[in-house]
């Protein structure tokens, strides 16, 4: 029986087998990340990750569906989705990416995958200790159904602070930021090469906290402000003092829910929308979108956007596809306003840790930063300001807590 340690992610997952020296597996390719996405061809067999991004881009007939695990916890993992002519559970999508990622770290390896130490953040769900129960409980299901015999979990921020603590010299006292595409996670951990490897680690682990707000949260908020204005969002209806209904814009900036605008009735019922709008022309290019499958196209360029402003003050995001010499220019100071009270939510919990901890702010030694939302700079500026003498460090953003992970499986199942 041979363990990894896996983490599924909103938008990247990664593999590492639980090795003499842990190591993540390259699941695409020589890539050892692994978009969190399926594309479901109408007349071929799924495709995931990158393949499942570029099909969709390139055109071809199927339904892209991206944010898995944001379901988790959430009411729509008991629903289904159209494909084709078939509807799919999403728990079925869900086993079927797991799966897939198994068999290729097997093939990749040559060693069959039994025992997994699954990620999971802090909280699946805020505030519902009912609900994130029943989340990791799923996951473990999913897992036992793909063929894993033992399955354990352990928190996404302690798997990083086990990865991070490999380049600390000596004994301190951190705070492992892991802001991912779903979920902002904390842990305060006592670090040290004396403590490295130790099997019991529950005494060095000083408080957990975390919220559900992540990577994808800032894309919906930035796609709210900025493109679907431009579909409609917040106009009129010709009667007097009736907004839009917004829940379709709200579904279309989402990743998990864009798939909801393309169930039956909606094109009838956006169809009546335009009919009694005061700019129909607005409502014109929602049913584009909607009527060409185009939500995660907008998705994927709403996101791309996003991560320019990280090094450019400004970025455009094209929608001459929805209608000819269409764009939307963004500015670094748009993103930092349209998501402030995002990254304002996620500082403010690391007070909760801290409180947890017993510890006030000037008593963290060292700030580890992991995760594709730390790269915004208004995020990571909130994190540290919230700790401001603590040394920042950093790791591999996409990579450390898959490598956490594998650390952690080695210790609790033994090494290949």
């Amino acid at each position: 029986m041979t363990a990894c340690g896996l983490d599924f992610g909103t938008s990247n997952s990664t593999l590492g087998l639980a090795s003499a020296t842990p190591a993540l597996v390259a699941l695409e390719g020589d890539d050892v990340t692994l978009p969190s996405a399926i594309f479901y061809a109408r007349d071929a067999a799924p495709l995931v990750g990158r393949a499942a991004i570029a099909a969709y881009v390139d055109g071809h007939d199927g339904r892209l569906m991206r944010s898995l695990k944001a379901v988790l916890g959430n009411p729509l993992i008991n629903e289904t989705t159209q494909v084709g002519r078939a509807r799919v559970g999403f728990r079925s999508v869900i086993a079927h990416f797991i799966a897939v990622a198994k068999r290729r770290a097997e093939a990749r390896t040559g060693y069959q995958l039994e025992q997994v130490v699954h990620g999971r953040p802090v909280h699946f769900v805020d505030g519902d200790a009912e609900g994130d129960r029943k989340a990791e409980g799923v996951l473990a299901e999913i897992a036992r159904e793909v063929g894993f015999s033992e399955i354990s979990f352990q928190y996404e921020p302690i798997a990083a602070a086990l990865d991070y603590e490999r380049q600390v010299n000596g004994e301190e006292i951190a705070l492992i930021a892991d802001i991912g595409g779903g979920t902002s996670d904390f842990s305060i951990v006592r670090l040290g090469p004396e403590r490295r490897g130790r099997a019991e680690r529950a005494d060095d682990i000083l408080a957990n906290d975390g919220v559900r707000i992540g990577g994808t949260d800032f894309d919906r908020q930035l796609n709210l402000g900025t493109v679907m204005p431009m579909l409609g969002y917040r106009s009129a209806m010709k009667r007097a003092g009736l907004p839009v209904p917004s829940g379709y814009f709200h579904d279309l900036a989402t990743w998990s829910t864009i798939n909801r605008l393309y169930e039956r009735g909606v094109m009838q019922q956006l169809s009546e929308v335009r009919r009694e709008a005061r700019h129909p022309e607005m409502i014109e290019r929602l049913i584009r979108v909607v009527d060409e499958r185009g939500g995660h196209r907008l998705a994927i360029e709403v996101e791309a956007a996003k991560i320019a402003l990280s090094d450019t003050p400004a970025a455009d995001i094209p929608l001459d596809w929805i209608e000819q010499g269409l764009e939307a220019r963004v500015t670094r100071d748009t993103l930092v306003m349209e998501t402030a009270a995002l990254a304002a939510a996620i500082a403010d919990r690391i007070k909760g840790c801290l409180a947890a901890a017993g510890l006030k702010a000037e008593a963290i030694d060292a700030v580890f930063l992991t995760g594709g939302s730390t790269r915004l700079a208004h995020v990571r500026k909130a994190i540290l300001a919230a700790v401001p003498e603590a040394r920042p460090a950093e790791g591999d953003t996409f990579g450390s807590v898959g490598m956490g992970l594998t650390i952690e499986a080695a210790n609790r199942y033994g090494a290949a």
